[in-house]
């Protein structure tokens, strides 16, 4: 039986360890961080599990995990967790605008044991999404081939020749049919859905893409032809939980993180 452990919010306190035993998680500073392009403010950035082979998070949207090559003086995950933390391994990502749970290795010995499961797809990823289209179905498993990194837009597609493999299984949670006028669309739209999301592969943007494929792109992501909306402003796409076996006790652990404010609050508006 898997463990699941949740995020537990806690006051700020500088270098808070976060024992295993405790289920507690602690807050990284308040960080500011100000180029000539962009300013971040990532307050109390969420620590959902720490131990001494793996570290946790719950990655805010808006924040690249490694530096951007087209501004590489832009803050970014990775750099803020080793001053605080040292040395980190980095094990997997997410989009920059994607929220929700990441796992870093905190040792060589570790981020050998995670790469591993990774590549074998022993981990089970599960995000959750809005559809600006609510499916016709309950769920459905697609496998459309990718090709990444198309065009100056830096786009992933749908291509039958040389895109690889690539597999998401969607399930609809929850969906609506409220009105285009009251939810402030460009254009018409039939309604919206609450999607769960498990990529059985990791494809660059594979979820969008996927979604987009079959005719219900993400809300809020103009990337992949979505209407503009006034709801949400990134892609609403979120990290919900990640379980993988930990890389010493070989114990099955799943690591939830909750919605973010701006995908509460969409959800609110649209009563999913």
């Amino acid at each position: 039986m898997s463990r699941v452990l949740c995020l537990y919010k806690h006051p700020l306190r500088s270098n808070l360890r976060l024992e295993r035993e405790s289920g507690i998680a602690s807050s990284l500073q308040t960080l500011h961080a100000m180029t000539s392009d962009v300013w971040f403010i990532i307050s109390s950035m969420e620590i959902i599990y720490k131990d001494e082979h793996i570290l946790v998070i719950n990655k805010p949207a808006g924040l690249s995990v490694l530096p951007e090559g087209w501004d590489p003086d832009a803050p970014y995950l990775v750099k803020m967790l080793e001053a605080e933390y040292g040395k980190i391994w980095i094990v997997h990502r997410l989009d920059k605008f994607t929220s929700g749970v990441i796992v870093f290795a905190l040792t060589a010995e570790a981020h050998r044991a995670l790469n591993i499961q990774f590549e074998k797809h022993e981990t089970n990823k599960v995000y959750r999404a809005i559809t600006v289209v609510a499916p016709p179905w309950k769920e459905r498993t697609t496998k459309f081939p990718l090709r990444v990194n198309v065009g100056h837009k830096h786009r992933t597609m749908v291509d039958n020749k040389k895109g690889v493999r690539a597999e998401t299984i969607f399930k609809v949670l929850n969906w609506n049919q409220a009105s285009s006028d009251e939810l402030a669309f460009t254009e018409d739209v039939k309604g919206m859905a609450l999607v769960e999301a498990r990529p059985m592969t990791g494809r660059t943007h594979q979820i969008r893409v996927h979604a987009y494929a079959l005719g219900y792109p993400l809300l809020g992501d103009a990337l992949y032809s979505a209407p503009e909306s006034d709801i949400i402003d990134r892609p609403a796409l979120h990290a919900y939980s990640l379980s993988f076996n930990h890389p010493v006790s070989n114990e099955r652990v799943t690591f939830t993180a909750p919605y973010p404010a701006d995908f509460k609050k969409a959800l609110e508006r649209l009563n999913l």
